[in-house]
């Protein structure tokens, strides 16, 4: 059986983390996609067919790891047209039955065998994997009858969904299904068209996923990063320091923490697991590191930082401050002073603005997320739940409530303040 990875979409809700395809974010060192890829080996499976966007950066990536267990393959999307566009330039690499499978679903290989054991026992064309959810707002939900499924009702408003089972990104599909996509009209949904036209004419089924699988996390927003990073450390992370770390006498380490090759840990710090610290970082005196916080190679942490539940990608730098509940993106650099608000004054739900929508995150703790190569001047300030793209500048001592846009020079401009004589 061969499995197809999806990772060519523009990954725009996504945004601002999207300057690649979002299953190249790493947690504990690696590309989501690996965990993928990783999972996919598990699962018994020993073909991948990757679709990717021209400029082939989940190629180059993945150039830097081994699977000696399976062969990958490459397949180009040139334009962004949806699933089934992407599906369609894999189908002469198809052989049988085959899996297909978002790149960001990171733990895939208990998902695969349940789908090929419900194929198996009941003798259906196809399978499709449905998790509960109590958010079909976001997602295509499954319309039943008995134990078939007859239709995707595609992100209905709460109150008018057909079932209360979602799909999961995860599909058991036959080859002939590239017959009935070839006649359906093209669109962005035309996957969808296709798959509603199969299950009339076939017997398609749904593997709800047993209950140890139902908190699988997605990814469609930045934030849903946090479930994904705290889903990867219980499972996988293992404590664990590197002989070339050093680490100063008086530095406090609790709970489960990795520690890279030549990590410097300096003195009084306090480092609360699970974390993970990659290579050749670098944490300054006095600052406290805790509670599923990820720090990717060459990251610079200056003196008297606190940083919980946060991701810092590669080369990302700060000095004194706070940092909760955010995600700082490839080579993000900030001065020194820097808070991050990461609950609301009324304690209430987190919302973000994407794409001019404004959305509930489903959390009360979130704090800011900014994309690659942004700059921030010394002692500024962040309300919860802020997205600031790549490419930015932001001036000394600004204070942030909106969104930025990608390329943008910011700054707070303050008033003088008048000074009268007695």
């Amino acid at each position: 059986m061969q499995a197809i990875v999806l990772a060519a979409g523009d990954s725009s809700r996504f945004w601002p983390l999207n300057k690649r395809h979002k299953s190249l974010i790493k947690v504990m060192g690696k590309p989501l996609i690996w965990y993928v890829i990783d999972g996919i080996v598990k699962a018994g499976i020993d073909e991948v067919i990757i679709i990717q966007k021209p400029e082939m950066i989940v190629e180059e990536e993945l150039k830097l790891y081994e699977f000696p267990n399976c062969k990958i393959s490459y397949v180009m999307q040139t334009e962004a047209k949806g699933m089934g566009n992407a599906l369609w330039q894999a189908k002469d690499f198809i052989k049988d039955s085959f899996l297909v499978l978002n790149a960001d679903m990171v733990e895939c290989s208990e998902v695969f065998s349940q789908l090929i054991e419900k194929m198996k026992e009941s003798g259906a064309k196809a399978v499709l994997a449905g998790q509960k959810t109590n958010m079909p707002e976001l997602f295509g939900m499954a319309k039943m009858e008995g134990e078939r499924i007859i239709e995707i009702v595609e992100k209905p408003k709460k109150g008018e969904e057909p079932s209360d089972i979602k799909m999961s990104g995860a599909y058991l599909l036959s080859k002939d299904f590239f017959d009935i996509y070839e006649k359906v009209e093209k669109g962005t949904y035309d996957f969808e068209t296709a798959l509603s036209i199969y299950m009339k004419d076939n017997d398609v089924r749904v593997a709800i996923l047993k209950e140890k699988e139902t908190d699988i996390p997605f990814l469609k927003y930045p934030w849903h990063l946090f479930s994904i990073e705290k889903y990867l450390f219980d499972k996988l992370l293992e404590s664990k320091i590197e002989s070339t770390a050093k680490i100063a006498k008086n530095v406090v380490i609790e709970g489960n923490v990795y520690i890279g090759e030549n990590v410097k840990v300096f003195e009084n710090t306090t480092i609360k697991g699970p974390c993970y610290i990659g290579p050749n970082t670098i944490i300054g005196n006095n600052s406290l590191i805790r509670e599923y916080t990820n720090l990717e190679n060459n990251v610079l942490v200056g003196a008297m930082v606190e940083i919980t539940r946060s991701n810092f990608q590669e080369g990302a730098n700060t000095h004194s401050g706070f940092f909760g509940d955010s995600v700082i993106g490839k080579d993000s650099k900030f001065g020194a002073g820097n808070i991050t608000g990461n609950i609301r004054i009324d304690r209430g739900e987190v919302r973000s603005i994407v794409k001019e929508e404004k959305i509930g995150t489903g959390i009360n703790s979130f704090g800011i997320v900014v994309g690659e190569n942004t700059k921030v001047g010394i002692n500024c300030s962040f309300m919860p739940g802020i997205m600031i793209g790549s490419d930015c500048l932001i001036g000394p001592g600004s204070v942030v409530f909106e969104n930025i846009n990608d390329s943008t020079t910011f700054y707070t401009k303050f008033e003088g303040i008048k000074k009268e004589s007695k």
